[in-house]
């Protein structure tokens, strides 16, 4: 009746490596040749003026940046140190640098330089040494992305007037619950924020009511407060796979709210299968202890307009098959296109 399909896994493969070099970047051998108002380490072409491309050049400093760039790529060097100066010429233009895969401390990055930057959009620093977060003073900063650097804090206070910004990325750090208390208050637009792979035993507090996406996977978070995601009216995505979580430390339907689309809580520790609200379409539970398939947390009541939306539900790798769902399951799951148990 519930044909087992792993497509899926392969589309979540995809938006999980796309999601890291997303910047609209082109080979310099399609662009043409270099303009005159370039720096000599980079590439400036004629029909793409303002961007300056000095990625992969072995460069182990930034260049001096000419007057008229907008979108700056570093990335793949081995830079160590930004000297003061080098943005002067473009303190109020620049909107896109991109410093990925390089060797940058906060020790080497001085004054005078990020910190001056005005109309900066996009600032991609990931793959670097950073132990604190570089925030310039631009009120036009729409993604920032730290990701795999050795951060450790975010203080509260850095993104206070930052109410464009709609994208933080910063998995694969060291952050832990206490480094970031509040440290997301600011940015009132805010549609996703990624803090993966960190040190995390709570999820983040002072979040915007704006937010569409959070993942944490890869934490330890063991416990969420009693209405945690009321205060998100607008989430959608929300990802806990990889943490603590058990039965003991879920308050009674914190996971019941409208807004959720994707609930993803795929290698804990849970029991049961925790209540969800009727109009979650898809459910990540695989790799827990669950050994019962209550339908009740799925589906409170039965009827023609009272069925549960989900589409696609994962409980392989528990203690339970598909001879425990009970009779009534196919008028509760009749949207269900992919149920797995093994």
């Amino acid at each position: 009746m519930f044909p087992l399909h792993v497509t899926l896994l392969v589309l979540l493969a995809n938006v999980a490596l796309c999601q890291y070099y997303d910047y609209d970047y082109q080979p310099v051998s399609m662009l043409g040749p270099s303009g005159p108002n370039c720096n000599t380490e980079c590439d400036c072409p004629i029909n793409f003026p303002s961007a300056m491309y000095c990625d992969s050049r072995k460069l182990k400093f930034v260049p001096i940046v000419p007057t008229g760039i907008k979108y700056l790529y570093l990335q793949n060097n081995l830079i160590e140190e930004i000297k003061a100066g080098v943005f002067d010429n473009v303190t109020d233009t620049l909107r896109w640098l991109v410093l990925d895969n390089n060797h940058l401390t906060n020790a080497k990055i001085e004054k005078g330089t990020i910190d001056k930057l005005t109309a900066l959009e996009k600032l991609l620093f990931s793959f670097n040494n950073i132990t604190e977060p570089i925030i310039p003073p631009s009120k036009s900063l729409e993604e920032l992305k730290m990701m795999n650097n050795k951060l450790s804090k975010f203080p509260s206070g850095l993104l206070t007037d930052k109410e464009n910004l709609t994208s933080i990325h910063l998995q694969h750090n060291e952050l832990t619950s206490e480094a970031i208390a509040d440290a997301f208050k600011g940015p009132k637009k805010l549609l996703s924020l990624d803090v993966s792979y960190n040190k995390l035993k709570k999820l983040p507090a002072g979040v915007p009511n704006s937010l569409e996406m959070l993942y944490a996977d890869y934490n330890e978070i063991d416990k969420i407060g009693a209405g945690y995601l009321k205060k998100l009216p607008a989430l959608r995505y929300l990802r806990l796979s990889h943490n603590n979580l058990q039965d003991s430390s879920l308050p009674a339907g914190v996971f019941n709210v409208t807004s959720l689309v994707e609930l993803d809580l795929s290698f804990n520790k849970l029991q049961s299968i925790p209540e969800i609200n009727e109009l979650l379409e898809q459910l990540y539970l695989q790799a827990n202890e669950i050994s019962k398939f209550d339908l009740a947390s799925i589906c409170k009541f039965t009827g023609p307009l009272n069925y549960s939306r989900l589409r696609h539900l994962r409980l392989d790798a528990n203690n339970i098959t598909h001879s425990d769902m009970p009779p009534e399951s196919a008028n509760c799951l009749r949207q269900a296109s992919d149920i797995m148990f093994e």
